[in-house]
């Protein structure tokens, strides 16, 4: 996909977040620790295949689990933050920074907010639909669909031909299901309030 339309995509985004002034969920600071963990840990998970110099360069996201934590409006900015992140600490340029951005971070992360909306609309409200069909499922299901999109757009993954592209972006979408929902089911079981997605008066009826 060409540079321009990738910036489109990313302004078009940011924008799009930025009209529901995210800022105001960091109100209380109880998205603050989340938010700081992101841009912590997740700029090493994309700058890690290029630091390591790996052969196949099947790459993490952390996109999913991020809109669960943070929600749409505020994860859209963190993810372009991380995306700035991974390029200061790596050896990628900035063309490349911008690529992952928009297909790690931001196409996966608005998938994922049309995921929560179909899984709450036509599926329902319990705790095993909340973790193992949004957090689990619908990471595969966000992921894959992001990859496909990609590989339709002319990206190439490093060091993988086309004809096994496909098959590369099915492993990365379950491994960061996997990842999502692991930390999703420890967080509502122990850190309920990391969740912006999540309330105990609708998943649990209390």
């Amino acid at each position: 996909m060409g540079m321009a339309a990738n910036l489109t995509l990313f302004a078009l985004t940011l924008v799009a977040a930025l009209v529901f002034r995210p800022w105001r969920l960091l109100t209380g600071g109880v998205r603050l620790t989340p938010m700081l963990a992101t841009m912590t840990l997740i700029p090493w998970l994309w700058a890690m295949p290029s630091l390591q110099k790996m052969p196949l360069q099947l790459q993490g996201s952390g996109a999913c689990l991020v809109v669960l934590m943070l929600g749409w409006p505020l994860a859209v900015p963190v993810l372009c933050t991380v995306g700035v992140l991974a390029y200061l600490i790596s050896p990628m340029d900035w063309e490349t920074a911008l690529d992952l951005t928009v297909w790690l971070g931001l196409v996966p992360a608005t998938l994922a907010l049309g995921m929560g909306l179909v899984v709450r609309r036509w599926i329902g409200l319990h705790l095993f639909v909340y973790v193992l069909g949004r957090a689990f499922l619908g990471t595969i299901v966000c992921m894959f669909v992001a990859g496909l999109l990609a590989q339709a757009t002319g990206h190439t993954l490093p060091g993988i031909s086309d004809d096994l592209a496909t098959t590369a972006y099915w492993l990365m979408a379950w491994s960061d299901a996997f990842l999502t929902g692991f930390f999703t089911s420890i967080l509502v079981a122990y850190k309920p309030d990391w969740l912006a997605t999540w309330s105990d008066r609708l998943y649990l009826n209390i």
